[in-house]
């Protein structure tokens, strides 16, 4: 195995992992919150359940994107290319916008929806607005899972 492709796997690699964390660290952000709601008021387990939720699709983002390198590097064809340190260096770079993104938008999309959750305890039929609130913070992981999207079919 070249080292370029070493390069561009461990970029892979970041982006599924680092977006993960982050999720991870979203969802159990919005779950302590949830849990607190939910003790006091436990009718409102639904609704305060999707915006526990929500910082959990950047996980799937990273996935999507480290399932996008492997497939552009052969991986499921069994044809593994043979890249260059340039060529693995520029996948490694592709995947650096999705990688940074989707992780501190996870965290930051559980910090909007901690707060939409607390502001569901006091008016339940606020939830949609805060569904909203959190999901806006939505908009910036798909940027950044598209962008890392473009320059992965430009490489290939």
């Amino acid at each position: 195995m070249s080292e370029g492709i070493i390069i561009a796997i461990i970029g892979a690699g970041l982006c599924a992992i680092l977006s993960s964390i982050g999720s991870a660290i979203g969802v159990q952000m919005g779950g302590r919150a949830a849990a607190g709601v939910c003790s006091e008021k436990p009718e409102l387990f639904g609704k305060v359940l999707l915006l526990q939720a929500l910082p959990g699709t950047q996980g799937f983002y990273g996935f999507i994107v480290a399932v996008l390198v492997a497939n552009n590097l052969g991986f499921f064809s069994g044809n593994i290319a043979q890249l260059t340190m340039g060529e693995g260096w520029a996948y490694f770079g592709a995947v650096m916008p999705a990688t940074i993104i989707l992780f501190v938008s996870a965290i930051y999309q559980a910090m909007t929806g901690v707060a939409a959750i607390h502001m569901t305890a006091k008016q339940p039929d606020a939830s949609g607005r805060g569904v909203t609130m959190t999901a806006l913070v939505e908009t910036y992981a798909i940027l950044g899972l598209l962008t890392s999207i473009i320059i992965i079919f430009g490489l290939r």
